[in-house]
């Protein structure tokens, strides 16, 4: 009997220990006692909490200073704000990795981190550290209510609109970049839309731009094509918000989003695996992402031996992780060059906050 409760416990903690990984950073051993002593469900709904919850931690790491806007126009002085931004930029890679470390939500963040690679975009195109803090706080505000909420978000992001060129879309000489993207990879996947659909999703988002003072959405009437659209079977003088609303209610998306998901958090699995059967009812017409990670994290699956091997921590989680694991302070510096520890882990192993290599 003691034999056997011993391999309960012991693949309890064995089990709370994958959930702190793929939920979060990792845990100390304390955190992992703690769980084990609630429950792996128990524990679970802690986690799924903290999505809901304030993060005293994390909101105390302090955000460095910003700099303003980099300006339009003028080569000299964009060139001179791309340097007054080298500085912030690597304060905020150092800031979000120490917050990561720090935070009371584990769940919260590591989302954040989720969608910043599901809606990548790069520093080194936006060039403006204000604009990928903005979209990083983005992620942490709405990536876990209702995805609707957060794909019409980033389709308004300043960061996103000149990641993907969606300032450039304008009626007459549509830019299909940000409309191709946002259904192949943002939202439904390959196969479930066709090129009209892109040049028609592009038509709708004409004249989408933002004011370059304060970064707020702003839409250039004059620049705008208030024609009639043909767009996944739908017709109507569609604009950007409406084809966000169209794409995200096709169930289509729902398996997209839900696949998406488990893959990052579990193991990669298609949209045509019957796992995505047992979550699109989590994620529901009301879209919720919180339903939809609760069930993941639920889910018979994810405590499987597929699970466990499934996935290869990306360089970002094991830095985070490798950190909270031997108590190393997040903000330490390298002695001798006086850069940041963990960026420059992160940077070795070639995973650098805020400046993914591309758009996959």
């Amino acid at each position: 009997m003691i034999g056997a409760h011993h391999r309960v416990m012991s693949d309890l903690r064995s089990d709370v220990a994958l959930l702190y990984r793929r939920a979060g950073f990792g845990a100390s051993t304390t955190e992992l006692d703690a769980a084990v002593a609630r429950g792996y469900e128990a524990t679970v709904a802690t986690l799924v909490a903290g999505l809901a919850g304030p993060d005293p931690a994390g909101d105390a790491v302090p955000l460095p200073e910003l700099p303003p806007p980099t300006p339009k126009g003028d080569p000299a002085a964009r060139k001179a704000a791309r340097q007054a931004n080298r500085a912030p930029m690597a304060q905020l890679q150092t800031w979000w990795l120490t917050r990561m470390a720090k935070t009371s939500t584990p769940l919260r963040e590591k989302l954040v981190l989720l969608w910043s690679s599901h809606f990548a975009t790069s520093i080194v195109k936006v060039a403006d550290a204000g604009y990928m803090y903005r979209q990083n706080n983005l992620f942490r505000r709405s990536g876990a209510g209702r995805f609707e909420t957060l794909a019409a978000g980033i389709s308004r992001d300043p960061a996103m609109m000149i990641w993907l060129d969606l300032r450039t879309d304008v009626a007459g000489k549509p830019n299909e970049n940000f409309a191709r993207e946002f259904m192949e990879l943002f939202t439904l996947g390959v196969g479930n839309y066709t090129q009209t659909d892109v040049t028609q999703a592009a038509r709708a988002f004409t004249g989408w731009g933002f004011d370059p003072m304060t970064g707020d959405f702003r839409l250039r009437v004059r620049k705008h094509d208030n024609g009639t659209k043909v767009f996944l079977g739908e017709h109507g003088n569609f604009d950007g918000d409406d084809i966000v609303r169209i794409v995200c209610a096709r169930p289509e998306s729902a398996r997209f989003i839900a696949a998406k998901l488990f893959s990052h958090l579990a193991c990669p699995v298609k949209t045509t695996d019957p796992i995505v059967d047992d979550l699109v009812g989590a994620y529901g017409t009301g879209q919720d992402l919180t339903a939809l990670v609760q069930a993941i994290l639920l889910h018979p699956q994810f405590r499987s031996t597929a699970t466990r091997a499934g996935l290869v921590k990306q360089p970002i989680e094991y830095v985070v992780g490798a950190a909270k694991a031997l108590g190393i302070d997040p903000g330490a510096k390298i002695a001798k060059s006086g850069r940041s520890l963990l960026p420059t882990a992160a940077a070795m192993l070639a995973q650098v906050p805020f400046a993914p290599p591309n758009v996959g």
